[in-house]
């Protein structure tokens, strides 16, 4: 198996990151000064409005739009005890009403970045992000990854949090945390719990809105979150953040310093891996497939729909046509749990199998795209492959799709993905002129149109527009513009100047 490889771009006015494994970019992370994410940020925010129909509310946190945050996320302040176990998403039972008021100002954190025209989604549930433990200050939790499976190490790693853990606080202990010392452990304990205290103390003295605690940037959140055994090396291509990556290993991670190295090759880094040619793909519409076959991802405001079509695969010899389709299938579910990945899209999506006749082929593909998905570390739900062939998945996202990040709606079609072909257009032009040609005032109709547009009137179609001269009795002159949308035209009634030829 070859080793995974979290490769840092910051030579430039962006930072990005991506990760490697198995030779495969499985992530990239992007992050440009003026728009840093949010996710991760505490606040002392202030209730602007509470809904009860929804059971949410509208917070000010100080950003350009309001956050929000659902009953199911407000910590019930009525509570004396502390929360036994994580913070549940039920409100049954519960109004938000009860859990806050306007104008009130409250302690919240930012779980989902401002996606399109919505606000940050937020939480009272804090957490403090480290690398072998998160601390939950507002939980009475105590969790181990159910990675670490040797109960000696559980044990272990238990009697250090219990020892150190505040009365009505939490923490849970990440995978890593097996492989740390008790002395690592306890000193990252130690420098969370300081954290969590400078930010109490910080909103005793700050009215709202207001930030209190601004999580890691990109490069150093990524390597913290991501760091492990199974990662050989760390590859950063400027001297300046190589060294500041290394002291925050060094102080954090020890263990791990060695494997921070510099690119020092002149070739640009994302080139050097091939990562540039792998952003490309994850653009495009389709993506193809080694047997032959295709993807074609379609997002769209309520969901995102995926095909998978044969394209060149006809099969092995010897191959039955259900057996070449399962195999299709089946290599398309590992790419669609990649491609999810890289492309971070979320939400709703549907997942379009070619149609299989055995209910055990199916079971077969869906049991891949159950595997490939445990790799990804955001939520997913999936359901079984319907007879039709269909999937229907949720999955979870705290940021944009990189298609949302990277590109903007096109500016010709709107994000139809379409625009009027010049011989449509060129019919609705002279349908309109048949409508109010002849009440124009003046001598002659001028129509101004996009240039492939005119070129058809002018060409082609110069007897449908002979046909229309004579039914509004008046003089057609038509001009392509450059700058005019596709679909565009201006048609204007004209009186011609004194000693203009006639038309």
């Amino acid at each position: 198996m070859s080793e995974s490889v979290i490769v840092v771009n910051a030579d430039g006015p962006e930072t990005r990151v991506a990760l490697i494994e198995e030779s495969i970019l499985s992530e990239l992370h992007l992050e440009r000064p003026r728009a840093r994410s949010t996710v991760g940020n505490i606040y002392k925010g202030k209730v602007l409005r509470v809904l009860p129909g929804m059971q949410a509310a509208f917070v000010d946190i100080g950003e350009d739009k309001a956050a929000f945050l659902y009953a199911g996320d407000i910590a019930d302040p009525r509570d004396d005890k502390p929360t036994q176990g994580l913070p549940s998403r039920s409100v049954k039972g519960v109004n938000v009403t009860d859990l806050v008021r306007p104008g009130q100002e409250i302690l919240v954190q930012v779980v989902k970045d401002p996606i399109g025209t919505k606000g940050a989604r937020i939480t009272t549930y804090v957490s403090l992000a480290g690398h072998n433990v998160v601390f939950m200050p507002t939980v009475s939790h105590v969790g181990i990854s159910r990675r670490i499976t040797a109960d000696k190490h559980r044990r272990r790693l238990r009697r250090i949090v219990d020892q150190m853990r505040p009365s009505g606080a939490g923490f849970v202990v990440r995978t890593v945390a097996q492989e740390a010392s008790s002395a690592e452990v306890r000193a990252e304990m130690d420098y969370l719990l300081r954290c969590w205290a400078n930010i109490k103390a910080n909103e005793r003295v700050h009215r709202a809105p207001v930030m209190l605690y601004r999580d890691l940037d990109l490069m150093l959140r990524v390597v913290r979150d991501n760091l492990a055994e199974e990662v050989g090396r760390v590859v950063i291509d400027d001297r300046a953040q190589y060294e500041r990556l290394r002291r925050y290993v060094g102080t954090f991670m020890p263990e791990f310093v060695e494997r921070i190295e510099l690119h020092a090759n002149r070739e640009p880094i994302f080139d050097a891996y091939g990562i540039e040619l792998e952003i490309e793909r994850a653009l495009q519409r389709s993506v193809g497939l080694k047997s032959g076959g295709s993807l074609v991802f379609d997002q769209g405001e309520a969901l995102t729909a995926i095909d998978v079509n044969t394209g060149k695969f006809v099969g092995s010899k010897g191959r039955t046509l259900e057996q070449t389709i399962t195999q299709t299938n089946i290599e398309a579910a590992e790419e669609i749990a990649d491609q999810l990945r890289l492309r971070n899209v979320g939400g709703l999506i549907i997942i379009d199998f070619i149609d299989m006749d055995k209910e055990s082929n199916r079971r077969k593909v869906y049991n891949k795209l159950q595997e490939a998905l445990r790799r990804d570390r955001a939520k997913a739900h999936i359901t079984k492959i319907s007879e039709m062939g269909l999937v229907e998945m949720s999955r979870k996202r705290t940021h944009e799709s990189l298609e949302k990040r990277l590109a903007l709606t096109c500016e010709i079609c709107g994000g139809k993905g379409y625009h009027k072909s010049p011989a449509t257009v060129c019919y609705e032009i002279l349908r309109q002129i048949r409508r109010v040609g002849g009440a124009m005032a003046g001598d002659f109709i001028q129509v101004q149109a996009h240039p492939a547009v005119a070129d058809l009137m002018n060409g082609p179609e110069k007897h449908a527009v002979d046909d229309t001269v004579k039914r509004v009795q008046k003089a057609i002159e038509i001009s392509g513009r450059k700058g005019y949308h596709p679909e565009k035209f201006d048609i204007r009634g004209k009186k011609r100047k004194k000693g203009d030829d006639a038309a």
